[in-house]
């Protein structure tokens, strides 16, 4: 069995937004997966040739302003180009931890990942309002899902 890669870039600020992060690991390193390598790393740490070694990628951030994280920007600013013509098809997920309705923030990435033409596995996970205990068993979720799919070869 080959194993395959999935990154997770996620801006966490906040002792709530690492909660999320650590519920997205937690799921996509769930023992029944297995094959899947699971790589984390910040977006000012992450860069194109970590998701040039992946075959999936979640993507986390806080919504600020209406709008991804600065941190997500600039990961997005120093990868496009290099993966433009090489990660096309990429499956791809995101979640928003979002104090207002994550619509701008959830418009913007996909802006982007249509431009690189990444593929969406699900409709974008927005954890809306006051921060929730269910928030986490949403993300967890999410791991586990995307990890599955690509074990699985759906993604």
């Amino acid at each position: 069995m080959t194993t395959k890669r999935l990154l997770i870039v996620a801006h966490c600020p906040s002792p709530n937004t690492r909660t999320l992060l650590d519920a997205v690991l937690r799921g996509a390193r769930s023992p029944e997966v297995q094959g899947v390598e699971v790589v984390a790393k910040p977006p000012l740490e992450a860069g194109p040739e970590d998701v040039l070694e992946s075959q999936g990628v979640i993507l986390g951030t806080t919504e600020n302003l209406g709008y991804m994280s600065g941190a997500l920007k600039d990961f997005f600013d120093r990868s496009y180009y290099p993966c433009l013509e090489r990660t096309q098809g990429l499956p791809y997920a995101l979640f928003v931890r979002a104090g207002h309705d994550g619509t701008g923030t959830c418009r913007a990435v996909a802006s982007i990942a249509t431009g690189l033409r990444w593929r969406p596995v699900q409709a974008p996970l927005v954890c809306r309002g006051p921060f929730r205990d269910d928030f986490a068993a949403s993300c967890e979720e999410l791991g586990l899902l995307m990890a599955a799919g690509l074990e699985a070869g759906i993604f």
